[in-house]
C-alpha cells in the first residue's frame, strides 16, 4: 500500500472527534485507507452501503450499533442511508466518545447537508484527493511527467503502460456518468453530460462563460450552471472564485474551471503521451491546474483558496489565505526560466501577500524580486506545510 499524506490527519481526529468524514472522488482510495485504520484500531467494523448484505445488517440500525459503542464503526457511501444521521447523533449524545464514526462519501453536498442537520459540532471533514507527488514518489522528472500525465488516480498512475492508463480513465469516466451519478440521484443524460463535460476540457483554466458555453450546447444557461455544480459536487471539477476585497478595483467577477485530475483532463482530450502533452495548446494550462491541486492537497481544508484579476490586467493564478491570517501568492509557470509578468507584479502591490512564489518544473529556489522566490514544484510541500 502507497502511505496517503492524509492518514496523520485521520488518526488526530479519531481522537478528538466522535464522528470523522471522508470524503472524494470513488476509485481514490477512500476505502483503502480507511481499511489501513481498520487494521491500526484493531477492532473497526466495517459497513458498505452499496454491499446489500451490509445494508441487512442495519435494518434494525440501532439494535446493531448500539453494542459497537467501543469500536471504530466505518460506514462506506454513507450518503445513500441519510435516515443513519439522526441515529449517529443520538449514539453519539448516549455515550460521548472519540473516535466512533467513520464515515466516508463520494458525493461531497449531499453527505455535508445530512451531516450538518444531525452532527453539528460533532464531526469534522477531511478530503481525499488524487496521488500528491510525495505519495507519488515523483522526485524525478520521469515519475513527475507521469504523474501530471495520468494523473492521481490509482488506477491510472499505478497502470502497466500509457495505454492501460488511458483504459483505465476512459472507463472510470464512462463508470462516472452512466452508474454512479444516476446512484447519487443526478438526472441527467449521460450523453449531455459528456459533451458538456468534454467542453469544459476545452475551456480549462478559464473563466466561467454560462451563455458561451451553454450556447455550444443548445441548453440554458441555467441548465448548464446545474451541469457545473453536479461535476463539482462529485469531485470532478473545481470552481476556483475570483479574490474577493474591497481594493476600490474592478475585479473579475466569474470563476475560473479547472478540471480537478490532470489524467481526465487528458483522457477527454484524447492526449495519449506526454510528448502529445508537450505540444499540445492545453499544456500551459493542464500544468496550471495540476499544480493548483497539488497545492490545495497539501494545504488540507483550512486554507482558502482564489484567484486574483483586475480588469486592468493585474493577475495571481492563485490566492491562498492561510491559517492565522497569512496570505501568500503563487504564479505557476511551465518554462525552466520563469519571468513574472507586469500583472503579476501590479497583483503583489494590490494584495500585499505575505510571501509570493513562482512555481516551476526546476529544481533551484532562488529570489525574483522584493519577497518574490522562484520555488520548484517538488518544495511546494516545504513551503506550503513548513
Amino acid at each position: 500500500m502507497i502511505k496517503r499524506d492524509l492518514m496523520p490527519a485521520l488518526q488526530v481526529s479519531l481522537r478528538q472527534f466522535p464522528v470523522v468524514a471522508l470524503v472524494g472522488p470513488r476509485q481514490v482510495g477512500k476505502t483503502t485507507l480507511a481499511r489501513a485504520l481498520a487494521g491500526k484500531s484493531g477492532q473497526a467494523v466495517y459497513l458498505d452501503m452499496e454491499r446489500p448484505s451490509d445494508v441487512a445488517r442495519l435494518s434494525d440500525a440501532e439494535s446493531y450499533l448500539e453494542p459497537l459503542a467501543d469500536r471504530l464503526v466505518i460506514l462506506d457511501e454513507v450518503q445513500r442511508r441519510p435516515d443513519l444521521f439522526p441515529l449517529l447523533r443520538s449514539l453519539v449524545d448516549a455515550k460521548r466518545k472519540n473516535g466512533r464514526f467513520l464515515l466516508l462519501g463520494s458525493a461531497s453536498p449531499d453527505l455535508s447537508r445530512q451531516a450538518a442537520e444531525s452532527l453539528a459540532g460533532r464531526i469534522v471533514y477531511h478530503e481525499l484527493s488524487p496521488f500528491t507527488m510525495s505519495e507519488a514518489a515523483a522526485s524525478t522528472p520521469d515519475k513527475l511527467a507521469q504523474l501530471w500525465h495520468r494523473g492521481g488516480f490509482p488506477g491510472s498512475f499505478l497502470a502497466p503502460s500509457n495505454a492501460r492508463a488511458m483504459a483505465w480513465r476512459e472507463a472510470f469516466i464512462d463508470t462516472h456518468l452512466q452508474r454512479d451519478l444516476p446512484a447519487l440521484g443526478v438526472r441527467i443524460p449521460a450523453t449531455a453530460l459528456r459533451r458538456f463535460w468534454a467542453m469544459l476540457a476545452h475551456y480549462h483554466g478559464q473563466l466561467w462563460n454560462a451563455s458561451k458555453i451553454a450556447g455550444s450546447l443548445g441548453v440554458s444557461a441555467p441548465t448548464a450552471k446545474h451541469y457545473l455544480d453536479t461535476l463539482e459536487d462529485t469531485f470532478m471539477l473545481r470552481q476556483l472564485p475570483p479574490f474577493a476585497a474591497n481594493l476600490k478595483k474592478r475585479l473579475v467577477k466569474s470563476p475560473k474551471i479547472y478540471l480537478r485530475d490532470s489524467g481526465l483532463l487528458h483522457a477527454l482530450l484524447r492526449i495519449g503521451s506526454h510528448d502529445d502533452l508537450l505540444s499540445h495548446p492545453v499544456a500551459g494550462a493542464s500544468w496550471e491546474g495540476w499544480v493548483i491541486e497539488q497545492a490545495l492537497a497539501l494545504c488540507g481544508t483550512d486554507t482558502g483558496a482564489s484567484f486574483f484579476r483586475t480588469a486592468a490586467g493585474a493577475e495571481i493564478d492563485l490566492v491562498l489565505e492561510r491559517p492565522r491570517g497569512r496570505r501568500l501568492a503563487l504564479e505557476i509557470k511551465r518554462t525552466s526560466a520563469p519571468l513574472p509578468s507586469k500583472g503579476f507584479w501590479s497583483g503583489i502591490t494590490d494584495i500585499k501577500p505575505h510571501a509570493a512564489y513562482v512555481v516551476y518544473p526546476g529544481k533551484e529556489r532562488y529570489p525574483l524580486g522584493p519577497g518574490v522566490e522562484a520555488l520548484p514544484v517538488a518544495l511546494l510541500g516545504k513551503v506550503l506545510r513548513g
